[in-house]
């Protein structure tokens, strides 16, 4: 089977053993596709995993062999996630379900960027989905994103009537919008972008430019009346200039996305501000339910966010996500 592997600076085409069960419960797998995720692109670039490494989970595949407890059978188009949290230790039973060690352990093998999969009775039994004919591959595979993007936003703990900014209109911040916008709440959006501002304001989000930051600041100010929370989506150091300039005494920013320089939050404007700076991270299974939910009612619209990439042109869909030629990689598998 083909396997798309990190070696050194590149991703390349390996041919390997095919997975087969062996004896074990769960089901192999064929990806039809996998989407390229932001951490996938930080794994590469920063040189995170060992060569060989194959990267990918936003895998939709159909069921090649089964042996499970299961509703799943042989042919079944399905979309899974790849972390399982066990629901008892310290971190599970405060919420942190991300930070579990069980949930750090689980994972897909080898990866979705890959021409088999296994996935373990686990993964059947708690994040697996069977996808209805009417939904996409390409929509379907947004349902762990949109998943982590519900757990900040519960996380978040919003209310009624609360206004809300995205920072940073890529794919994550686009989901961010359209998940905060589908819990009923009033949400702007802001880049340096231009087609991105305006894919946002064709998605429903408020979206508006930010380079100028105290006219951005006048701007927003007097559309919204008040920043009450900002979900920081940008992984750009200036970008906290702006969350920190915008949202209001009192408020909170909730942390999405990672910064070249790891610059943090002042401490000052902090303690004197009163302000609640939050981390989210990856979604329980709970979350990923509404995520399909969401996708499948089509509350959340994610059709013609992505661009597909063969396997075998999967270093192009790397290069061009890294210098924001696309929006969203999408590789298409079989």
């Amino acid at each position: 089977m083909k396997t798309a592997q990190v070696w050194e600076d590149k991703i390349i085409i390996k041919n390997t053993k095919d997975e087969r069960l062996n004896g074990r419960k769960g089901a192999i797998v064929r990806p039809l596709g996998c989407g390229l995720c932001g951490s996938d692109i930080v794994k590469f670039r920063e040189k995170i995993v060992h060569n060989g490494a194959v990267l990918g989970h936003e895998i939709v595949a159909v069921i090649d062999e089964i042996e499970s407890e299961t509703s799943f059978k042989k042919g079944d188009r399905i979309v899974t996630s790849h972390h399982i949290p066990c629901g008892n230790c310290v971190y599970c039973k405060h919420g942190n379900v991300s930070m579990c060690e069980h949930f750090k352990s689980t994972n897909i093998f080898p990866g979705g960027f890959s021409e088999k999969v296994y996935v373990s009775e686990e993964h059947l039994k708690n994040v697996a989905h069977l996808v209805p004919d009417n939904i996409t591959n390409e929509e379907i595979s947004f349902y762990e994103p949109l998943g982590c993007c519900i757990r900040a936003i519960k996380r978040c703990s919003l209310m009624s009537g609360d206004n809300i900014l995205v920072i940073g209109l890529g794919s994550i911040g686009l989901l961010m919008g359209e998940g905060i916008k589908a819990f009923g709440y009033k949400v702007y959006g802001c880049d340096l972008i231009e087609e991105r501002i305006n894919l946002g304001n064709k998605l429903g989000i408020e979206s508006y430019y930010s380079g100028n930051l105290e006219s951005f600041n006048e701007l927003i100010q007097s559309k919204s009346g008040g920043i009450d929370a900002v979900f920081m989506t940008s992984g750009a150091d200036k970008a906290l200039e702006v969350a920190l300039k915008v949202v209001r005494k009192g408020g909170k920013i909730l942390v999405f996305s990672s910064t070249p320089k790891s610059t943090g939050y002042p401490n000052n404007e902090i303690y004197y501000k009163e302000l609640t700076v939050m981390g989210s991270y990856s979604p329980s299974p709970k979350d990923l339910q509404d995520s399909f939910d969401l996708i499948t009612s089509k509350k959340v619209n994610v059709s013609g966010l992505t661009t597909v990439y063969s396997l075998d042109n999967i270093q192009q869909a790397f290069d061009d996500t890294i210098t924001n030629k696309i929006l969203k990689a999408y590789i298409k598998i079989s």
